[in-house]
Parts: C-alpha cells; sequence; structure tokens
C-alpha cells in the first residue's frame, strides 16, 4: 500500500449495483492492482473471475489461510486483513467500505480508508451511510452514487413448507442453520448450506449444488450478505437478532439490507421476508430497506498503527490509545489485544520479550487468529508455544507442527468433528503462510491445503447426506408438483403429510391419528418424526427464548406453555425445592428434551422465588438467631401458615426480641394461626398447594379457593390441612380466610366479656355474613350463641358469652 495521493473515488449505493463488478474492470486496465475483500470467500470468487480474464501467471490471492504468488504477479486479490504494503501497486480498492463501523473488524477497514492508496487511483465501495465518514476524513475525494439494478420487495412471512425455489433462508447460528436445512430436507428435497466458517472448496461446492439446481434452496448465515453473487430470488430471515461476538443483539436496517439484498440479480427482480419464529418487519425498516435509505454512520472503529515495540507495557498501552479525532472511536479490545494480555501475564513470556524485536514477535503471534472460537485461555496455549519457538530457534520445529496436523488429518465422523477438525487445520495453514515460521514454507503450505482440502471434501459429503435428500430432489426438479412425501405442522399443531391429517403436536409430543392403522400408521408415523425433528429444535428454542408470561403451572402440578402441555412438577428434597418432569418424545433427541427440561426447571425456581420471597428471605437472615431462628424454619416448613394450637408451647417460650425479628420478616402471631398476609394472596395460595400436594405424594392435588372470598363452605371429611394450605381455618358450616378471622378476633377482644358480646354490623361486615351463619362461624369456634333483643328497636341480636381469649 501506498500514500502517493491519486484519483480516490468513493463508489456507494446498495447491493446489485455491481460496485464490486466495477472494480475489477478499473483494476485490469491498469498495469497493477490490489483489491481487499471482506471475506475468504469472496476473494477466492473475485481471483478466479480475474485469473479467467488474465491467466493464473499474473493474478496472487493472499489471505490469512491461503497464499498464492505467482513471480510475475500484477494483481492481487486479498482479504482486507491480508492487503500487503508498500507494494506502490497502479490500482487499490477496498470493498464493503462500510465495514469501518463493524465493532470486531472495523479499525481493519477504517485503517485502510486512511492510509491505503493506489499511485494513480483508489476505490472505496460500500453503503451510502458512509459518504459523510469518507468526506470528513478524505481529502479530495470524489463520490460515485450507484442504484440498484432491480426492484427489492417486501413479502412478509412465510412458512418453510411454503418457501419459493430459489430461496436463500439465513440464520445465525449454526444451530439454526441446521435445523432449517433438515426441515427443508423432508420437505423440499434438500438445501445447500452455506456459511463463513466453511472452506472455499466446501462452498464452492454447496453453491454448486444450488447454482446448478440439484437443491432449489440455500440456508446461510449473513456470510452471504458480503458480495456473494448467487441466483437468488428471495431472501427469508429466520430470526432478527444475532451474536455478535459479545452479546445477542437485533440485527439494524441496513445490516438486514445487505442480506437481503442479494435477492434478485441484474434486472431480475428480488424478494425478501421472514419465516420461522422471525417476527414480521415494522414498516420504517421495510421502507428503508426498499428506499435503501439508512441512518449515516457517525462513528468509525479505530486503533492506533503507530505502536510502540519498547515493552510489553508500551505496546498494549499503544494499542489502547484513542483518536483525537471525533469521527474516530477506539475499538473494542480485539483477540489479538487479548491474547497479548493474556500472554503477557506469563512472567516467561515476559522474561522473552525484553526487548522491541521480541516484543514485535509476540505481537506478530498474538494476531494468528482464533478460528475455532475458543476461550481466550485456550487460545493463548498454542500461542505461548509458538512464541517460545520462534523466539529460541526462530522456526517452529518441523516434528512438533507434523504432529499437530496428523491429529486432525482424518476425513471420519459427523459435521461438527469435521467442522472442528477444519478450524484446526485453518490455524496451522495461518502459521504456514507466515514468512520465516517453518523451515521447508512450501512443502508445510502445500501439506495444509492438502488436508484442508480432503476435510473440505468430506465435510461437503456429510452436508449433502444430512441436509440433501437425492431422490425427492430430483422428483421435484422434474415434477415440480407436490408428489413427494411433505409433513407440515400447522399454527395449531396439526401434523399433516399431503394434506391429510395424521396427529397432533402437543407441546413436545407427537399424538398420532388413531384412524390409521397397520402400515399406513408406520409410514405416517415416519414421515411425521421425521419432519418433526427440524421442527422439535426450532420449537425448543423458541421456548427456551420464551419469557416466563408465557408459562404457568396448573392446580394439579402440570406445567404449561400456553394452551400445551409441556411437563409436570414433581417433589424434591424440599417443598420449596421442585423438580420438573418434561414431556419430550424420545424421537425429539436429548438435546430439545434437555433443553426443556433446563428451561422448565428455571421457571419454576424464579416462580418460588418470587411468590415466597418473604420466607426464603428467612432463611437467608443469618441475624435470626436461638429460637427465633428456629421458628423461622417451621414457618418455612409448614410454608408460611401454621395453626397456633400445634406451636403453642413455641410461641409462650419466644421472647419480646424473637418475636420483633420475626415480625420484620411479615409474620403475625394470630390468635388462631400464626401466618404471613403476603402469602395469604391467590398466587402464593395457588403454588403453595401445589407445593404441599407435592410433599404429601397425594394422587389428586385440591383447588384453590376462588380469590376474593371471606368464606367458603366446610365440608366434612376434608384434611383440616387441606384449608389451612387454603389459607382458611374451619368453623361450624364454613371455613373463613385467616386474614379475615384474626380481624374479627381483634374486634371481640375490644367486645368481649364475661357476659358476652353483641354481634356488631361491622364483624357481619367483614365476614359476609347473616346472623345466623355468624353464629354457627361463632359455635365452631367455641362460643355460645344465644338470641335476644333490645327494647326499643327490637332488632334480633345474638349475644354471646366469652372466654376471654387473647392473642399474642
Amino acid at each position: 500500500m501506498s500514500h502517493t495521493q491519486g484519483r480516490v473515488v468513493a463508489v456507494l449505493g446498495p447491493t446489485n449495483t455491481g460496485k464490486t463488478h466495477y472494480a475489477i474492470e478499473r483494476m485490469l486496465g491498469y498495469r497493477t492492482g490490489v483489491i481487499g475483500l471482506p471475506l475468504r470467500l469472496l476473494a477466492r470468487e473475485v481471483y478466479d473471475r480475474i485469473v479467467a480474464a488474465r491467466g493464473p501467471s499474473v493474478v496472487a490471492l493472499v489471505t490469512g489461510e491461503e497464499r498464492i504468488v505467482p513471480e510475475r504477479t500484477q494483481y492481487w486479490v486479498c482479504t482486507v486483513e491480508a492487503m500487503p504494503e508498500g507494494m506502490g501497486c497502479d490500482f487499490l480498492a477496498v470493498d464493503e467500505i462500510q465495514l469501518c463501523a463493524d465493532p470486531e473488524r472495523g479499525h481493519v477497514f477504517t485503517e485502510r480508508l486512511l492510509r491505503a492508496r493506489g499511485q494513480h487511483e483508489t476505490l472505496f465501495m460500500g453503503s451510502d451511510t458512509m459518504r459523510g465518514a469518507i468526506a470528513a476524513l478524505v481529502p479530495g475525494v470524489q463520490f460515485q452514487r450507484r442504484e440498484r439494478f432491480s426492484e427489492l420487495t417486501y413479502t412478509g412471512s412465510k412458512k418453510i413448507s411454503r418457501m419459493p425455489a430459489r430461496a436463500a433462508i439465513v440464520g445465525f447460528s449454526v444451530e439454526n442453520v441446521y435445523a432449517i436445512a433438515e426441515l427443508l430436507r423432508r420437505q423440499k428435497g434438500g438445501a445447500a448450506v452455506v456459511m463463513g466458517a466453511l472452506s472455499p472448496r466446501t462452498r464452492n461446492a454447496q453453491v454448486e449444488m444450488y447454482q446448478n439446481g440439484d437443491v432449489d434452496y440455500l440456508v446461510a448465515t449473513d456470510a452471504i450478505g458480503m458480495g456473494l453473487n448467487l441466483d437468488i430470488d428471495h431472501v427469508a430471515f429466520s430470526g432478527l437478532r444475532k451474536f455478535d461476538g459479545r452479546r445477542m443483539r437485533h440485527l439494524q436496517p441496513n445490516e438486514l439490507a445487505q442480506i437481503a439484498g442479494r435477492a434478485g440479480r441484474y434486472m431480475r427482480a428480488g424478494t425478501f421476508g421472514v419465516t420461522g419464529e422471525a417476527p414480521p418487519l415494522d414498516d420504517p425498516v421495510v421502507a428503508a430497506i426498499t428506499s435503501h435509505s439508512f441512518t449515516p454512520i457517525k462513528k468509525l472503529k479505530w486503533r492506533n498503527p503507530r505502536l510502540e515495540f519498547g515493552g510489553l507495557d508500551r505496546l498494549i498501552a499503544s494499542l489502547e490509545t484513542g483518536s483525537e479525532d471525533t469521527w474516530l472511536l477506539r475499538a473494542r479490545e480485539a483477540d489479538d489485544l487479548m491474547a497479548l494480555k493474556t500472554l503477557a501475564e506469563s512472567g516467561e513470556v515476559r522474561a522473552r520479550a525484553s526487548d522491541g524485536p521480541s516484543v514485535r514477535l509476540l505481537w506478530d503471534v498474538c494476531r494468528v487468529p482464533d478460528f475455532r472460537g475458543i476461550s481466550h485461555q485456550e487460545h493463548a496455549s498454542p500461542l505461548e508455544r509458538l512464541f517460545g519457538f520462534l523466539h529460541e530457534s526462530g522456526r517452529v520445529p518441523d516434528d512438533w507442527l507434523a504432529r499437530q496436523i496428523k491429529r486432525i488429518d482424518r476425513t471420519d465422523g459427523d459435521i461438527d468433528a469435521l467442522s472442528k477438525r477444519l478450524a484446526y487445520i485453518r490455524t496451522w495453514t495461518y502459521v504456514a503462510q507466515r514468512s520465516g515460521w517453518t523451515d521447508a514454507e512450501s512443502d508445510w503450505r502445500e501439506t495444509t491445503r492438502h488436508v484442508e482440502d480432503r476435510l473440505s471434501d468430506a465435510l461437503h459429503e456429510a452436508l449433502t447426506l444430512r441436509f440433501v435428500d437425492r431422490r425427492t430432489s430430483v422428483l421435484l426438479r422434474r415434477l415440480k408438483q407436490k408428489e413427494s412425501l411433505v409433513a407440515e405442522v400447522n399454527d395449531k399443531g396439526e401434523v399433516t403429510v399431503e394434506g391429510q391429517f395424521v396427529g397432533r403436536l402437543e407441546g413436545f409430543r407427537f399424538h398420532q391419528d388413531a384412524s390409521a392403522a397397520g402400515d399406513e400408521a408406520k409410514t405416517v408415523n415416519q414421515a411425521a418424526v421425521a419432519a418433526l425433528g427440524p421442527e422439535f429444535h426450532l420449537r425448543a428454542d423458541r421456548f427456551y427464548n420464551a419469557p416466563d408470561t408465557e408459562m404457568d403451572f396448573t392446580e394439579q402440578g402440570g406445567l404449561m406453555w400456553g394452551d400445551q402441555a409441556v411437563g409436570k412438577l414433581v417433589a424434591g428434597d424440599n417443598p420449596l425445592k421442585p423438580q420438573v418432569v418434561a414431556f419430550v418424545d424420545d424421537e425429539a433427541g436429548t438435546d430439545v428434551g434437555e433443553k426443556v427440561q433446563r428451561r422448565l426447571q428455571h421457571f419454576i425456581d424464579r416462580k418460588v422465588a418470587a411468590l415466597f420471597e418473604p420466607i426464603l428471605n428467612i432463611q437467608r437472615d443469618e441475624t435470626l438467631t436461638g429460637m427465633a431462628r428456629g421458628f423461622g424454619f417451621r414457618m418455612i416448613e409448614a410454608l408460611g401458615l401454621i395453626d397456633r394450637r400445634d406451636v403453642a408451647n413455641d410461641v409462650k417460650e419466644l421472647d419480646q426480641d424473637s418475636r420483633g425479628a420475626l415480625r420484620k420478616h411479615g409474620i403475625r402471631f394470630g390468635q388462631f394461626t400464626i401466618f404471613m398476609p403476603a402469602l395469604l394472596k391467590p398466587a402464593p395460595t395457588r403454588l403453595r398447594l401445589v407445593l404441599w400436594s407435592l410433599a404429601r405424594n397425594l394422587d389428586e392435588f385440591p383447588e384453590s379457593p376462588p380469590p376474593g372470598l371471606v368464606t367458603i363452605p366446610a365440608v366434612e371429611g376434608i384434611d383440616p390441612a387441606i384449608y389451612l394450605m387454603s389459607g382458611y381455618k374451619p368453623a361450624g358450616d364454613r371455613a373463613i380466610r385467616i386474614d379475615m378471622l384474626e380481624r374479627l378476633a381483634d374486634m371481640l377482644r375490644a367486645e368481649d366479656s364475661r357476659g358476652g358480646f353483641e354481634a356488631k354490623p361491622d364483624m357481619l361486615s367483614i365476614t359476609g355474613m347473616t346472623l345466623e351463619q355468624f353464629a354457627n362461624l361463632m359455635q365452631g369456634l367455641g362460643y355460645k350463641a344465644e338470641r335476644g333483643e333490645r327494647e326499643k328497636t327490637r332488632p334480633v341480636d345474638t349475644t354471646i358469652p366469652g372466654d376471654g381469649r387473647t392473642a399474642e
């Protein structure tokens, strides 16, 4: 790269405007040129195009893991990170320049924007959102606006089963991509899979299946948004959130547009929409995407390029230096800086990195990418070995490197195993590409390339085997009619095969239609189960991320997700720690079962913690001691309600300080019951009855009384403990709510005397009873009722001798 100021042009516009094609044409008009691209896959695609135009002898491909450099190289095709410096090429271009704002890689693109120049011409291609930033930071820049060749239209939500042919469905995790691809295999004959983690060889083989029509569907990550040119008519988002390396976040409209814009190539119109669990796009977002109008980028990620290698701490400090330019925002801590900080904690590393060349070498080692996506400590371990080798002898030992490669040079295993090996070999490919790190550089580059090719081919075969039904795809291509067996699940959980009802999916259990019998039943079941595999995974993902408000427990201990039963409660070691049993079919797989189990346990644990917080606070209160602590634990074991007769002696032994400490936790010492008013509310009462029933292993759980009733009928033969757990005390023909009974007791103490008391209107009011019912209630509490009359008004009243009862 050069700082010589030639013509600098920013070619900006939406996708499908021919920007990359324009850059290639401009470069080939010069004797030498270099172009930086955002993805290794795209770099390979552009390399192949230029080789086709000029031949392999003058075109170089340089990425972190691949280096093809002929002796007479004129044109360099690179990833942005791998663009060579000091080449003095006539032409220089950087694609997708809006990635200057990317949290992880933005500082690299910003550095190219600020410093990379061609001798005669420099092109920056990307989104219009960068116009203001480029104008502010690049003096003398010229702008070219390019319009999209074709129209882009939003078509709303579509089920995967009704997805049109030549569609790309975009997911934002490997698991999501695989689940969708499985579903497409069952319903549509198969799908090609494209992810940024794939090697170019695997990716090209997968894309070839799609491009030549072997499959009509593509399932991809957002990697397809970075300039990959495919024959796509429709793009469907299966989600609108992604993990950006640090956190889950919503995609911005410009990010959605970058991906949606892959639909429709050249003059052919394209469509985009959502599918699966993705919510419909908001109207302003749709308008922004279709009109290509987005919020301008105001801050570019930047990292200080002037590094100081006088010591480890000075290097770290220089990397963390900010810019005084208000357009430039210091980039977050990248993997290489994290690796450097981790290794700087090692005394041995510090001892080695004691001078400028050693510090520079350590920094070069730290820039080995974490292709495996592991923890910083794990990633730092092989880096420390590499630094030790290079510092001691200037080379990575052949025998050591051979052992590392031999361990992963195997093509057995499933997709996950092959993908992990590919990630490993990318590390050693990167090492082999570094000049001066190995003795036989060309041999090691050839070795790592062959291993990567073998693993790539094996992964392609594994992907094809898992996600493509060859026979069904051929039938679909030839007939384009519903002649293959297709299973579908509608919003009501009804499962159909070629339009015929075969059963229902309730939560995570399939209930087959009883009318199917014999071989028909077997065939129907196999088709339904095959289609439901991905559905189980997608549904489990949705359930796991669903809020607690979508879940509930029944009065019989069932666990519901909406109106669907998904599990049940069982007794745990502690009444307040119930366990869950998930209702999940074996065919759903252990991953789904464990995910549903975990989510249900989280739900009930939080429910207990929220509704029984007052007594759980007692358990956590370390200031409670002696009798107070012991009585507090009695309250915990009794789920917050104790008949006073059962603990009369314990209450007498509590001194006033102990009672005061317990009252602070909301415990009330009533005349009839020791209780916590907060736990008499409907929600805690409903849960308490379930927990109590579980602890006693009851076959049928008592129902919670309707909320708001002061009294309920007292049915003979029912265990009094059920009334207590419901918050009531039986007395006569009815049971009265505990808190209202204690209010009544307070009134009686004020009125009661040796001559009894008269039933007053306020006593009847709080109980909601007639005089006759009130008299029956008081008789149930041990009083004697007598009827009398006043002389003047002659009302019917009840005089009740008292026994001098008092609370506390």
